[in-house]
């Protein structure tokens, strides 16, 4: 059976992921406030340059005399420095909470502790560690990027009943290298519009010309990374519309011209350019969709953290192999006749 502070941080968990899509590179945050085993105030983190969690539950509670016998419930441990708003811990401790229950310590280097110190140093009760696995896992985004320096990585590709994720045959019809069906693209787009940025190499931006949007669901377009080391993708490519900031890694310009900007890089040194992109314009996820000399670099390189793939029951006959991660994948479900399996690296 539950005890009383994993309900209430479940409920802080639940109003945290109202957040999706939208507080990046924030965490996604929720705040319970509770008085004699009553829910008072609730808030969360609604969007990136917004009030905090504990701001939006605060306010919402009417008595606020009740606040200095209440107990605070919050998913991720409170802010200590002035970044887009004030520190929310010194809100806490201005409404005298004699307790706080956090699910887990903020691994951003600005708080990473502090939060916590502070509570403690003002006489607050802290318990740490509730749900934390569960926190963990809805920021963890967040926590590679701050933990690792890196972005939190997803490579996606489908694949035909026969082993194969593509044709390199720019003769043939989109339509004739499709895989998967129409609500697989649409769980694809749903994917898209999760994460900060997506990921494709030359061949595929050639061969499959992709918008790499997210318009067949409500969510705003990932950032988008090409990686064209000798700049074979020409300019009219769909790659390069004004549908969202794109950055184009290469070996042969630095240049801005309003929504794209090329980055050069030296041979050998993709990652480092890549990882100094994402920590510079701080994206904290990438989905990478190929192709498959894009996927085998980070396979190969075990920087990965998650594979989605999707089953198509097409077969092509011939093509290009796909890539082959060496173990089981951790859950699969079925969408209309493809399958999903996902994987996930837990050696990163």
């Amino acid at each position: 059976m539950q005890n009383q502070d994993e309900i209430y941080m479940r409920r802080a968990l639940e109003l945290a992921r109202h957040g999706k899509f939208k507080t990046s590179p924030n965490p996604r945050v929720g705040c319970v406030i509770v008085y004699q085993n009553k829910i008072i105030g609730e808030g969360f983190h609604r969007q990136y340059g917004d009030a905090h969690a504990e701001v939006y539950a605060v306010n919402s509670v009417i008595n606020k005399e009740l606040l200095k016998e209440a107990t605070v419930y919050l998913t991720l441990e409170p802010c200590a420095h002035f970044g887009k708003t004030p520190p929310c811990v010194d809100l806490l401790i201005h409404h005298r909470f004699p307790r706080v229950v956090i699910a887990t310590a903020d691994p951003f280097k600005k708080v990473n502790g502090e939060g916590i110190a502070k509570l403690k140093a003002e006489g607050v009760k802290v318990t740490l560690g509730v749900c934390e696995c569960e926190a963990i896992e809805l920021n963890k985004r967040f926590f590679t990027f701050h933990k690792h320096k890196r972005p939190y990585i997803i490579l996606k590709w489908a694949v035909s009943a026969d082993g194969y994720i593509g044709v390199n045959d720019n003769t043939l019809s989109k339509e004739e290298r499709w895989i998967t069906n129409e609500r697989s693209n649409q769980l694809s787009h749903l994917w898209r519009a999760e994460e900060d940025a997506i990921l494709v190499g030359t061949n595929t931006a050639i061969l499959d010309n992709p918008q790499l949007d997210c318009r067949n669901v409500n969510g705003q377009n990932p950032i988008r990374i090409l990686i064209d080391k000798q700049l074979k993708v020409e300019e009219n490519a769909a790659i390069f519309n004004k549908n969202a900031t794109t950055y184009i890694l290469n070996h042969v310009k630095n240049e801005k011209k309003g929504h794209l900007e090329w980055k050069k890089y030296k041979e050998g040194e993709l990652f480092d350019a890549l990882f100094n992109l994402c920590i510079e314009k701080q994206i904290l996820s990438i989905i990478v969709e190929g192709g498959a000399i894009t996927h085998n670099s980070f396979i190969s390189k075990n920087t990965w953290d998650e594979t989605r793939v999707l089953e198509g029951n097409v077969r092509l006959g011939k093509g290009v192999s796909a890539p082959n991660l060496n173990r089981i994948s951790e859950e699969r479900f079925k969408l209309g006749d493809n399958w999903i399996d996902i994987y996930r690296n837990d050696q990163t």
